[in-house]
């Protein structure tokens, strides 16, 4: 486990981290959001090495990372890194070379990444001839090229097509389920809430929500419902302990004052006849991010 403990970071007068503390988890994907500006690239930096921080301490397994532990990361900055006069293929190489892989590791993880990302076709091209796109996901195979322990990504998905985020997502996927640690920064916040298994929300440089996605769902969640079922539902009207704030037809959406109260407007239902859908709203990713973030 990575863990980043009590880091603070100033630039000038400007504060830009204060007391920020979270877990990335071995084998698990941690979607790290917050607008722009609010300290997601300068902790990612930090952890990197990158940046030194004025205090606190990044540790692996609990002991403070070293400059050894860092060469183990596979790291894709948010800006463009890539040799653009260099064919991607020949760059990938050379890249793994430089993490110490032998010449022929080196040439297949290049090959195998190329394919897996879509630009198995592509190796023999410029990194300047290709479409941003296709820029970004051979920017992600220098990432992940020398098989790295630990992945710190800077807006992976930036530019990339539906078809190419899925690829993208598969391959992340593919490294989290053989324990690696992964910690993604995206704006995408649909992305994330698909993808992420834990959470971590940043604004004004302080942390304000850290978890697992679905315990974060799960704290913010109001006391509303919704129920389908083949009659209409106007009765719902009725019910003590409730305010109903749509009905149409055979669906209503209520907020019920207790959990007794909503189990109780079920069991009404089902008296009356099926229920084909019954079950609580949870918020989206969005509308935690906009409460947490107020």
């Amino acid at each position: 486990m990575l863990s980043i403990e009590h880091v603070d970071k100033r630039f000038g007068t400007r504060q830009v981290l204060t007391d920020v503390s979270f877990d990335i988890a071995d084998g698990r994907l941690t979607g790290f959001v917050g607008a722009n500006g609010a300290g997601k690239t300068t902790a990612m930096r930090i952890i990197l090495g990158v940046l030194s921080s004025d205090s606190g301490v990044v540790r692996l397994d609990g002991v403070p990372l070293t400059a050894d532990d860092r060469r183990r990361f596979g790291y894709m900055p948010e800006e463009r890194g890539l040799y653009p006069k260099m064919k991607i293929g020949e760059q990938l190489v050379y890249l793994a070379r430089l993490h110490g892989l032998p010449p022929a590791s080196a040439r297949r993880n290049t090959a195998e990444l190329l394919e897996r990302l879509g630009l198995g076709e592509r190796s023999g091209d410029l990194v300047e001839s290709l479409s941003l796109g296709n820029q970004q996901r051979a920017q992600i195979a220098a990432a992940l090229v020398h098989d790295p322990e630990f992945l710190v990504l800077d807006e992976p998905f930036s530019g990339l097509d539906p078809l190419a985020v899925e690829v993208v997502m598969g391959v992340l996927g593919s490294y989290a389920a053989r324990g690696v640690p992964v910690l993604f920064s995206s704006h995408q916040l649909d992305i994330v809430e698909r993808l992420c298994d834990d959470l971590v929300i940043i604004a004004g440089g302080e942390i304000r929500a850290n978890g697992p996605r679905d315990e974060l769902r799960e704290r913010h969640s109001s006391p509303r419902f919704e129920i389908r079922t083949g009659d209409d539902v106007g009765w719902v009207r009725t019910v003590p302990g409730i305010d109903v704030l749509e009905v149409n037809g055979g669906f209503a959406v209520f907020e019920a004052q207790t959990d007794a109260v909503s189990q109780h407007v079920l069991r009404l239902a089902l008296e009356r006849g099926p229920v084909s859908a019954f079950s609580q709203q949870r918020p989206s990713l969005a509308t935690i991010f906009k409460e947490v973030v107020q």
